[in-house]
């Protein structure tokens, strides 16, 4: 085992006994937050929004009050994952949001998110998109167990501004499965929860102004920068994009992240995870394979399908699939995705058109040399193509740090960008 991998796995190791321990203190935090956030409850929507000719996109379904944490809480609860807290001026109060979306075929659906809000600051309040990594269960996203994927929310929130965290499809407390890496319903769904933040924020008695910063990790980076993309163009007028700031993105599956599987730049334990769970839920869009014994060897092909459905920890997935991409693959498929073509090579480029666009804002990418899930090529290719298209854009390359060492440290400086821009 290399130096990378071992410290790939130690990562991990220490990463789910984090997500444990947060899920069991969560439980605990909710209901002590929900006495004296129960004052400050919503009232479902009772028809549609605002949304344009979609209708009822957006709408919102109901508030739940989850957090109620002053600002020593939410400093602590940063340290505890080793990010810094000096921006962490106020407390935080956090609410579940059920909302009103679509799928990907453009059928009604409902779909969840966090949005956090500062206890102080002003009173109407600057928002901040922050949309999550890779998870394959659906337990711990944003709105529904205090984790890790917490900390840009709590950090942004006790800044000052607003923050809408979208569960995305299937995660959380949404229906069916999670359409992973679909880009387009990743945005959907993120910019109707801007919407019902928008409106659970106003009942709440803080409502927003209008301007959006958009920031995301991982696959989040990726959907931040659609996301940024679908603002400036006009998606919903009550929304002006101020400024884009994602961490650690695969804004380049054909180009980058795809080869790195093969080279060694991607860890084996995250290629198997990641290529997993991309090609099941890729297949129900494009129809790689009608049976998973046409993609994956046996015995993983009568089990990953299963293990992918929502409700196995990840650890579980790791564990019941093989050690290494060319382990897990059938012989005749892994040399397909090595050279992609048809629907394989139009899956990749529907997710690989994230930098093709001018923001109008200032834009930071975020990433580091050390990272073994998300190699940084990916943000190098991502700046270039934005500089072409004549952007404001600058890559942050964090040195020597692992994927989740690059949110940790990304996280804050993000906090502060957006206060210089503000």
């Amino acid at each position: 085992m290399s130096d990378e991998t071992r410290k790939s796995h130690e990562s991990r190791s220490s990463w789910r006994t984090r997500r444990g321990l947060a899920g069991a203190a969560a439980l605990l935090l909710a209901g002590l937050a929900a006495a004296p956030v129960a004052a400050a409850a919503v009232q479902p929507d009772s028809g549609g929004h605002t949304g344009g000719p979609t209708g009822h996109r957006g709408a919102l379904v109901s508030v739940t009050p989850v957090v109620d944490h002053d600002a020593a809480q939410v400093r602590a609860f940063l340290a505890g994952r080793h990010v810094a807290a000096d921006r962490a001026r106020y407390g935080v109060r956090a609410y579940r949001l059920t909302y009103r979306t679509v799928d990907p075929q453009g059928r009604p659906t409902t779909a969840t998110g966090l949005l956090t809000l500062p206890r102080g600051g002003a009173h109407r309040l600057d928002l901040v998109s922050d949309t999550h990594g890779t998870m394959v269960t659906r337990g711990y996203a944003p709105s529904a167990s205090e984790d890790t994927g917490r900390v840009p929310s709590y950090l942004n929130a006790s800044a000052g501004r607003a923050v809408a965290a979208p569960d995305y499809l299937g995660l959380g407390e949404g229906p069916g499965p999670h359409p992973y890496m679909d880009t387009r319903s990743s945005v959907t769904a993120s910019l109707d929860m801007l919407r019902a933040a928008r409106t659970a924020a106003a009942r709440l008695g803080r409502p927003v102004t209008g301007d959006v910063y958009a920031t995301g990790f991982s696959q989040g980076g990726q959907v931040a920068m659609a996301l940024g993309k679908a603002l400036q163009s006009g998606a919903d007028r009550h929304f002006r994009l101020k400024a884009l700031a994602p961490i650690s993105g695969p804004y380049d599956l054909q180009g980058q992240e795809v080869p790195a599987l093969f080279d060694g730049r991607v860890n084996d334990t995250s290629g198997v995870l990641y290529i997993s769970y991309w090609l099941v839920a890729q297949n129900r869009l494009h129809h790689f394979y009608g049976d998973p014994a046409e993609a994956f060897r046996a015995p993983y092909a009568s089990r990953v399908e299963r293990l992918l459905d929502g409700g196995h920890e990840q650890g579980e997935v790791v564990e019941g699939l093989a050690p290494t991409v060319r382990k897990l693959l059938t012989p005749t498929f892994y040399v397909r995705l090595r050279h992609p073509a048809g629907w394989l090579l139009a899956a990749m480029g529907a997710a690989d058109h994230t930098c093709d666009w001018k923001p109008d804002v200032p834009v930071r990418l975020y990433a580091g040399d050390g990272d073994t899930d998300v190699p940084i090529g990916n943000a190098r290719t991502c700046e270039r193509t934005l500089a072409r298209f004549g952007a404001r854009v600058r890559l942050v390359d964090q040195g020597d740090v692992d994927h989740f060492g690059s949110l940790a440290v990304s996280a804050p400086q993000v906090v502060r960008f957006f206060d210089r821009v503000g």
